[in-house]
């Protein structure tokens, strides 16, 4: 009579322990690659953005070639008119921005006359403090304004280096001239039809998206700039066109951005004009268009096909945002919709559903 073998099964304890031990080694490499993209920043920066970018470019060279222009040359325009339009709303922004920041020092001691009327509440603050336990030594009751040690640093932090500007520029066109064929150099590395096929959804739907976004998102702004120009003019705020072109620039930064923009024209409105009244009228009246923009009209045009949930933007831009700066918060809301088509493609919606309680 032949021996019986055996069949072990593992035991509950061994399978908990397994699947933690798998749990740690996810979040040691999740750790491992943030640690890398965060140290080579230089290198993964404008590598990142070139992709994202010419995937959002890829559908107007795909237009352009079906014109019988060639591929190479639809990029080179591509990217050439994109710059161009960078240009003309950097040169809007700086001329103001120059001419503001050699006056800092006279704007600052204009801001803090203006503020002299929060000087009584800002007394009984720290009188309540030295009332709890706080220092005896109650500090004088004027608003200080802030040193502006940090402007180098911030400089430093927001301009990327020109290497950084040239390898964005040199694989942005490479990228966008051969995404034809990388695409399909993509598709036919796997082996079986079915897999072949769910990349090029996958691709497609990618480049769709990021287009559409991309493009969708630009005319919001620029008509949400244009509208935040009319506002400053009509309220008598200084330089109108560029502080339209500096709101159209802050709304690619979602949340952030509008309430940075917000920062901005109640600071130049207070500057600008000779009563609190009249500064804040410019800045209140943005607000209420920043409202109707953002909880209306984007979602309106947008659609929910590419509505993103506002907890996951917020947490995609912190995160980016530390990671890589500025251009990181750019890159937030993109790289998100290439998650979620991720997500949507290789973990249907159709698995089984968890049961009720």
């Amino acid at each position: 009579m032949l021996p019986v073998e055996s069949v072990t099964t593992p035991l509950p304890g061994s399978t908990r322990r397994i699947e933690i031990v798998a749990v740690a080694l996810v979040g040691l490499l999740v750790i491992v690659i943030v640690a890398a993209l965060y140290v080579a920043k230089p290198f993964f920066l404008p590598i990142v953005t070139a992709f994202v970018v010419g995937t959002m470019l890829s559908p107007a060279a795909s237009f352009l070639e079906q014109r019988k222009i060639p591929r190479a040359v639809s990029a080179i325009l591509i990217v050439t008119v994109a710059l161009a339009g960078v240009a003309f709303i950097v040169g809007l922004i700086s001329a103001p921005l120059v001419q503001w920041s050699s006056r800092l020092p006279e704007l600052g001691s204009l801001l803090r006359d203006k503020l002299h009327v929060f000087d009584g509440p800002v007394q009984m603050w720290r009188q309540l403090q030295v009332t709890l336990g706080g220092s005896d030594a109650l500090p004088a009751a004027a608003i200080e304004m802030p040193k502006i040690d940090w402007m180098q640093p911030t400089f430093e932090f927001l301009s990327p280096t020109f290497t950084e500007i040239l390898l964005f520029l040199a694989t942005l066109v490479l990228f966008v001239a051969s995404w034809t064929d990388l695409r399909r150099a993509l598709v036919m590395t796997f082996a079986g039809r079915d897999a072949r096929l769910r990349m090029l959804r996958i691709l497609n739907e990618i480049e769709g998206s990021l287009g559409g976004y991309l493009l969708t998102v630009t005319v919001i702004n620029l008509c949400y700039g244009a509208a935040t120009g009319v506002i400053c003019a009509v309220a008598g705020m200084p330089n109108p066109a560029g502080l339209g072109a500096l709101a159209a620039t802050l709304n690619f930064f979602p949340i952030i951005g509008p309430f940075a923009m917000f920062v901005i024209l109640t600071v130049v409105g207070i500057i600008s004009f000779p009563t609190l009244g009249a500064g804040l009228v410019a800045a209140l009246a943005f607000a209420g268009l920043t409202f109707v923009e953002g909880h209306f009209i984007t979602p309106t045009i947008i659609g929910r096909r590419l509505s993103l949930n506002a907890l996951a933007v917020f947490i995609a831009l912190a995160f980016w945002t530390w990671l890589w700066g500025p251009m990181g918060g750019f890159l937030a809301s993109p790289l998100l919709i290439v998650a979620l088509v991720l997500k949507e493609h290789l973990m249907p919606d159709d698995a089984p559903n968890l049961p009720g309680n």
